[in-house]
């Protein structure tokens, strides 16, 4: 009995030790945080994975619009560089979530999420843009 708990142990550990660890490239921040990060950041790569049409209506200062709901997703993240920080937003969290996985899958070394997503960014008075 006591091997058998033993060998179900050290399986687990191996198999825990083993996966992909979700929170090593990616850092859920405030808006506030978002800000100063883009700002200290030369060339920062701003993701806004929302549909074209919620983009079109509003969206931060230089972001590049690929639709997480999209075709075409994995192919256009794959065109940024991943050895740069990658600045990632929706409307509320849900979708950036899901793309900040992938883009982690992809190998992107640092990825930031912005909390609360754009409902949030509004909501604290930060500039945005329209096309």
């Amino acid at each position: 009995m006591k091997q058998s708990f033993l060998i179900f142990l050290l399986s687990s550990f191996l198999f825990l030790s083993c996966q992909k660890q979700y929170s090593q490239s990616v850092t859920t921040i405030s808006p506030e945080a978002f800000a100063e990060k883009i700002e200290s950041t030369q060339n920062a790569q701003i993701l806004d994975v929302r549909t074209p049409e919620e983009f079109s209506a509003e969206h931060l200062l230089n972001a590049k619009n690929i639709d997480w709901l999209g075709t075409q997703f994995e192919a256009d993240a794959k065109k940024l560089d991943k050895t740069k920080p990658v600045f990632v937003y929706c409307k509320s969290g849900g979708r950036s979530k899901k793309a900040c996985s992938k883009l982690n899958e992809l190998g992107f070394t640092t990825i930031y999420e912005m909390d609360g997503g754009f409902l949030k960014w509004s909501a604290t008075g930060h500039k945005s843009t329209q096309n």
